[in-house]
């Protein structure tokens, strides 16, 4: 069997999911949309998932108990690991009208892909890494691995209304997740963790 695995850029997939409209998507299994993306003779070997916590700002506390319903519930998945980068404070300004304010920009997702993807092909962990994003800043990396290993593949699987010619034409192949695939892949409507506590699929996802 051909070893996958998956690597999953949060912030793309959340956005594209958004732009679509598609908010009864997010409560999705990723260990299942991996596995449903395989072809006949694939196995998947694991999921890397990239992310980072909201910040609070006392107007998303409910943002943010969805997100770590989420995050927990994603945690009960064996072959899932989830990574973590940060929200950096910067500076905004309306060109029209001058005015002022911070905000927040979300940082190291694509380092800490790259970093995985590379780490994991020294390694010898895949022979086909499936790329979940649409970044462009991942054509790098995409590429120093087929270069370094020309007998390992990267696909690179699309987002909704997510495109990037720079990375999909590095990649060894490319598609569109289709909304069946999505479909197909949630999480159950409860999920228990560990400890027995039972997480419930937010109903503003429903």
């Amino acid at each position: 069997m051909s070893r996958v695995v998956a690597y999953v850029d949060g912030f793309n997939l959340y956005f594209g999911l958004r732009s679509k409209g598609w908010k009864k998507y997010y409560w999705l299994d990723l260990c299942a949309l991996a596995t449903l993306l395989l072809r006949p003779g694939q196995t998947l070997e694991g999921v890397h998932y990239f992310t980072s916590r909201i910040r609070a700002n006392g107007r998303n506390g409910a943002d943010m108990q969805r997100q770590t319903s989420y995050l927990e519930a994603l945690e009960t998945r064996s072959k899932l690991r989830s990574h973590f980068g940060h929200y950096l404070e910067k500076p905004k300004q309306c060109h029209q009208c001058g005015a002022q304010w911070m905000d927040y920009e979300e940082k190291m997702t694509d380092v800490n892909i790259a970093i995985q993807l590379l780490t994991d092909a020294y390694d010898d962990r895949f022979d086909t890494a499936l790329l979940i994003s649409a970044d462009s800043d991942l054509t790098t990396p995409v590429s120093v691995v087929r270069a370094r290993f020309p007998g390992k593949n990267i696909i690179v699987a699309l987002p909704p209304n997510r495109r990037s010619h720079q990375l999909t034409q590095a990649a060894s192949g490319s598609f569109i997740i289709n909304e069946t695939a999505y479909r197909r892949s949630l999480l159950p409507v409860q999920v228990q963790r560990e400890d027995g506590f039972v997480l419930q699929r937010p109903a503003h996802w429903r």
